[in-house]
């Protein structure tokens, strides 16, 4: 698939830019349907981009914000993608629907969160890792060929058994928002340019990407 690329000098910029983007998004998605559906992913990158969202004009009342992915682990873990996104809004109203990681039946708690899920988010943000991995899809785990389920598991990946959502998913998605930064991630970037299936992040194909990154493209 086609990708638009926008490309910004440092990572305070890129998130400024980001920020309003999604605001943007959301703010047409409720003009014309009424509610905003956003699917967040956890990591270092957006922390500064969740800070735009709290202190700009996004429509709280009438947005819900889904998990992208989840790590496997206690509630308090800092290593759980909810501690951020609970802490980056707890300012405002924000709706955060968890993924169900507590669950003593994860595979149970996976299908109930797929249930939850709207036929298709307006907004999907996604972040690339150094080795192409996206979401919770790392390179070489089974979760890559899973195409019934909405969302599934992964086997252990750096450390962690996680839950995420699935390609038909991601492919389902109105808008893909892609932040990159990082110089480790610039081959990573290239491959996910050309949308090379050489990697996880190269098999998304939703209707629309925007790559916004702070990383220099060689591709």
């Amino acid at each position: 698939m086609d990708h638009e690329l926008r490309e910004f000098p440092n990572d305070q910029e890129l998130a400024s830019a980001a920020g309003a983007y999604v605001i943007a998004c959301a703010q047409r998605a409720v003009a014309s349907t009424g509610r905003c559906t956003i699917a967040l992913s956890g990591g270092k990158s957006p922390a500064a981009m969740f800070e735009v969202l709290a202190s700009g004009a996004m429509p709280w009342a009438d947005t819900i914000i889904y998990q992208v992915d989840e790590r496997v682990v206690a509630p308090d873990d800092p290593a759980r993608n909810l501690v951020m996104l609970r802490r980056a809004f707890a300012t405002v109203p924000a709706d955060i629907r968890a993924m169900p990681v507590d669950d003593s039946d994860l595979e149970a708690g996976a299908a109930r969160y797929g249930r939850e899920l709207p036929d298709s988010f307006d907004l999907v943000h996604l972040g690339i890792g150094p080795d192409g991995h996206t979401a919770s899809l790392p390179p070489g785990d089974p979760v890559l060929e899973v195409d019934d389920r909405p969302v599934a598991l992964t086997q252990p990946y750096l450390g962690h058994r996680r839950m995420t959502l699935t390609y038909p998913t991601l492919n389902r998605a109105r808008q893909v928002l892609w932040l990159v930064s990082g110089d480790d991630k610039r081959h990573a970037l290239d491959l996910l340019l050309v949308s090379d299936p050489s990697i996880p992040a190269g098999r998304v194909d939703a209707a629309s990407s925007v790559i916004m990154s702070s990383v220099a493209a060689t591709a």
